[in-house]
């Protein structure tokens, strides 16, 4: 009896390590190159995508000249992730981080992108108004903040910029 509540407690455990966060969907490569472009990268500048999936939006950042980082709580999605940059040759520009990005500070950061989910953004918006420095971009895919005004939308992309 102890060893199967013990199982069943590790069990969920696992479960929700591994389930925890928003659903994975992956953004689609004319998205991601479009999340490129609207926020006008350039070389040497510093990009974070929070929710990284499976890495293709850090990957494009790297292959755009930034130094990209990825921000993923599940660990398989870290895995894959790390394994596309590894397959991009782009080891030395990009890199996935498993971390909870609500632990990570943003002040370092020239872009941030992020497809997020509407109950977080709220709570998104103040942490980053918060901690970029200004001119920052932030680049939101298909979820607006719910008082930051973008400063241009387009295909669902919202771009804002830190004052």
């Amino acid at each position: 009896m102890a060893y199967s509540f013990i199982f069943l407690t590790v069990a969920v455990g696992i479960l929700f390590i591994l389930l925890r966060g928003a659903p994975f969907v992956p953004t689609a490569r004319e998205q991601v190159l479009r999340m490129v472009e609207l926020s006008r990268v350039l070389p040497g500048e510093k990009a974070a995508d929070i929710g990284s999936g499976d890495g293709r939006i850090a990957i494009a950042f790297a292959q755009a000249g930034a130094k990209s980082h990825g921000y993923e709580i599940k660990p398989w999605l870290v895995w894959l992730g790390r394994r596309n940059i590894k397959k991009a040759g782009l080891e030395n520009r990009a890199s996935i981080h498993w971390k909870d990005f609500w632990s990570q500070n943003f002040s370092s950061f020239d872009i941030v992108t992020v497809y997020g989910i509407n109950h977080i953004m709220k709570r998104l918006e103040r942490k980053l108004r918060k901690e970029l420095k200004p001119g920052a971009r932030v680049v939101l895919n298909s979820f607006k903040f719910p008082t930051w005004e973008p400063i241009k939308s387009q295909n669902n992309l919202h771009l804002y910029i830190k004052d």
